[in-house]
């Protein structure tokens, strides 16, 4: 059985990191979410702040990244509105943003989620209404949906939350 680690992200990790959106985007686009991401979300610019910030993570085996992600803890700005439903909890959580995987292994999310819940249980983290594949692994992780809210580009977003 393959093992797996994940560490934050590094500098020096942002060419395959690139690749792996690069790859999402793709794979979003094949599979009827064309307007999430466009065509160069996450830009490097955010990525590099994300690594400055220690909240950019990549999943490992060995010396090969199959996945990416940000994880915080802590107030997120968009979730500070939420339509069509309310949140769970107003306790402290932990914001899954940006998941992508390489393609190559399975299970990605629920690493993250195992990850992210080893530090705090309380975890929110949204996706797109044509992101059906994300929808259901969301639900498949335990996630309840709770409503919606907008990205900073002002585009709504299905909310979801697990205690």
């Amino acid at each position: 059985m393959q093992s797996f680690e994940i560490n934050r992200a590094q500098e020096k990790d942002l060419p395959k990191i690139l690749e792996i959106y690069a790859y999402a985007r793709k794979f979003m686009r094949e599979t009827g979410n064309a307007t999430q991401w466009k065509d160069s979300y996450p830009p490097k610019e955010l990525l590099a702040e994300d690594i400055r910030t220690g909240q950019l993570y990549v999943i490992k085996d060995e010396a090969v990244i199959h996945g990416v992600f940000t994880f915080f803890i802590g107030e997120d700005p968009t979730y500070a509105r939420i339509e069509r439903g309310r949140w769970l909890s107003e306790d402290v959580y932990g914001v899954i943003h940006r998941v992508a995987g390489d393609g190559t292994v399975h299970g990605i999310l629920e690493m993250i989620v195992a990850f992210a819940g080893q530090q705090i249980q309380h975890l929110r983290v949204d996706t797109h209404k044509d992101n059906k594949v994300m929808q259901h692994l969301i639900k498949k992780n335990g996630f309840h949906k709770c409503g919606i809210i907008y990205a900073e580009d002002g585009s709504p977003r299905i909310a979801y939350e697990k205690l």
